[in-house]
């Protein structure tokens, strides 16, 4: 499989903290709630760039006691994407989860 980010991919993915990975998808995810709706093309593109990001995350191998936070996470996601009501979130919802991880790293 071709990898989108294929340097993080490489390895560079599994020096980042939790909350560096998090906030990386968090970003992906702001950008998919931006284009929904508005750009399918940006949207798609941002919504595939953060399930990669979600699968390198449950791939690294020292968040083995959070995943089924993060594969929680990756569903809700979709689940948004799809615009399906089953757990009632929106892009926006997933956005504010990410937020802090966001500033966090930013400090």
């Amino acid at each position: 499989m071709g990898y989108l980010h294929k340097d993080l991919a490489c390895g560079k993915w599994n020096k980042l903290s939790l909350a560096e990975q998090f906030a990386n998808i968090g970003a992906e995810v702001g950008r998919a709630a931006k284009w929904q709706n508005k750009d399918p093309k940006i949207f798609e593109g941002a919504v595939l760039r953060a399930l990669e990001l979600f699968d390198l995350t449950l791939e690294d191998k020292r968040w083995k006691g959070r995943l089924y936070e993060i594969a929680r996470l990756r569903e809700l996601f979709l689940c948004a994407v799809e615009n399906d009501k089953q757990y009632n979130t929106s892009l926006k919802d997933l956005e504010r989860y990410f937020m802090p991880f966001m500033l966090c790293i930013r400090k």
